[in-house]
């Protein structure tokens, strides 16, 4: 398990424990967190699952391929910390990370 900080953009947090090997997003699917819908199932195709990496976390990803680069320009106030979480495949690495959802995605 990997224990995970999900924010939404009022400011509520949900503190989850994650199996390693699922991504941020399917994390906050199974637990319902609001804000990340991932309309695509994870297939990096909509946008529906940005979020912002916080707290120093984003340095501890692994570089983002084209394709989420690509993708990132379909979401709505996309920052220097901002990702896909459908593409954050969660290890031991990512323990205690920390996501926030963007307002717009609500």
């Amino acid at each position: 398990m990997v224990k995970i900080t999900y924010i939404e953009a009022g400011g509520t947090e949900h503190h989850v424990d994650v199996p390693a090997g699922l991504t941020v997003m399917d994390g906050a699917k199974r637990f319902t967190i609001p804000g990340i819908d991932g309309d695509c199932g994870g297939a990096c195709a909509c946008a529906t699952c940005h979020v912002y990496v916080e707290d120093g976390g984003f340095q501890r990803l692994p570089p983002m391929e084209d394709i989420e680069h690509e993708m990132l320009d379909f979401a709505f106030d996309v920052h220097n910390n901002s990702r896909l979480s459908c593409q954050i495949k969660l290890d031991a690495s990512l323990e205690n990370l920390v996501v926030k959802c963007p307002a717009r995605q609500y």
